[in-house]
């Protein structure tokens, strides 16, 4: 990441070059990008499109860019779209520390709590210096076949062991830092982030955990014995989760619902903490209980 300058009183950093990443072939995120480009470009900053986004659309005069080059080069990078475009981005960007910030051009989301309507107030604070920063972790995997390495990925939500035949379940057997936690049968199970606990794991009943805790989440998916429950462990712990090979079902591993790798009977899905976190920006306004009581729709506080 290229350094932020200041300005003369050494109190606002400013973003000098600007990488945009838009919503993954979606041509309706061009006119918040010329905005965006027209807006950084009056005051001063570059700005890099990245490659993937220009593809989608030609009427536009930006420098485009791989995703690479704009870990590399970049003081900031905005997200145009939702929680899904801003994960794919946080897996390829983990390595490169550049910050995050996340514009949505529908509901509000998790994760891209700028609203495209009144976007440039919001950048004016933030290229001012008002603005507060959360670090948040992701986690890895590595798929063990035989002894060997098979495949893997990060994950900023969460890694999901889960069935690929719809009529049967799949038995998996867990180990925390390689101690037996349990055998299961069920339909899968989820193992989530701080972040991704507001996602599929609060759907299978999992908590919600607050974004800076350093722990990850087990969520059983239809569990066949209900003493199966949701488990909550260290963000430290290596995870192991062994696909039974007493069952010829087929499992699946996916990695934040978007990427995915066949499983079989005897094959091994270590899950660890990544070594590196993610920065996101926030406004000053940035209230994280107000985007749950927004998105789960929870009662307001019964007094003022």
């Amino acid at each position: 990441m290229s350094e932020m300058e200041l300005t003369d009183n050494n109190t606002a950093p400013i973003f000098k070059t600007i990488g945009l990443i838009g919503k993954y072939a979606d041509p309706s995120v061009e006119d918040a990008l010329v905005s965006l480009h027209e807006y950084f470009e009056n005051i001063g900053s570059k700005v890099l499109l990245d490659e993937s986004t220009a593809a989608v659309f030609s009427n536009h005069q930006m420098q485009s860019v791989s995703r690479t080059q704009l870990g590399e080069c970049c003081d900031l990078i905005i997200i145009v779209g939702g929680d899904g475009t801003l994960l794919s981005a946080a897996r390829s960007l983990v390595g490169f520390g550049v910050p995050l910030l996340g514009i949505n051009l529908g509901h509000l989301g998790f994760l891209v709590d700028l609203c495209a309507i009144d976007v440039h107030k919001a950048l004016d604070e933030i290229m001012a210096g008002e603005f507060t920063e959360e670090n948040r972790f992701l986690i890895i995997s590595e798929i063990e076949r035989d002894g060997d390495y098979f495949g893997g990925g990060n994950a900023f939500n969460d890694v999901v062991i889960h069935k690929s035949d719809v009529a049967r379940m799949i038995e998996i057997e867990t180990y925390i830092d390689d101690r037996f936690m349990h055998s299961m049968h069920a339909d899968g199970l989820i193992i989530s982030t701080p972040t991704g606990s507001t996602a599929y794991s609060l759907s299978g009943g999992g908590p919600i955990l607050y974004p800076s805790l350093n722990v990850m989440e087990l969520v059983p998916i239809c569990p066949h014995t209900m003493s199966n429950r949701p488990v909550v462990v260290s963000g430290e712990s290596e995870i192991d989760i062994v696909v039974s090979d007493r069952f010829s079902t087929q499992a699946q591993v996916t990695y934040d619902g978007q990427i995915n790798f066949n499983l079989l009977p005897g094959d091994h899905v270590k899950i660890m903490r990544h070594p590196k976190h993610i920065t996101i920006l926030h406004p000053k306004s940035y209230d994280y209980f107000k985007i749950l009581r927004t998105k789960l729709r929870w009662g307001e506080k019964l007094r003022n």
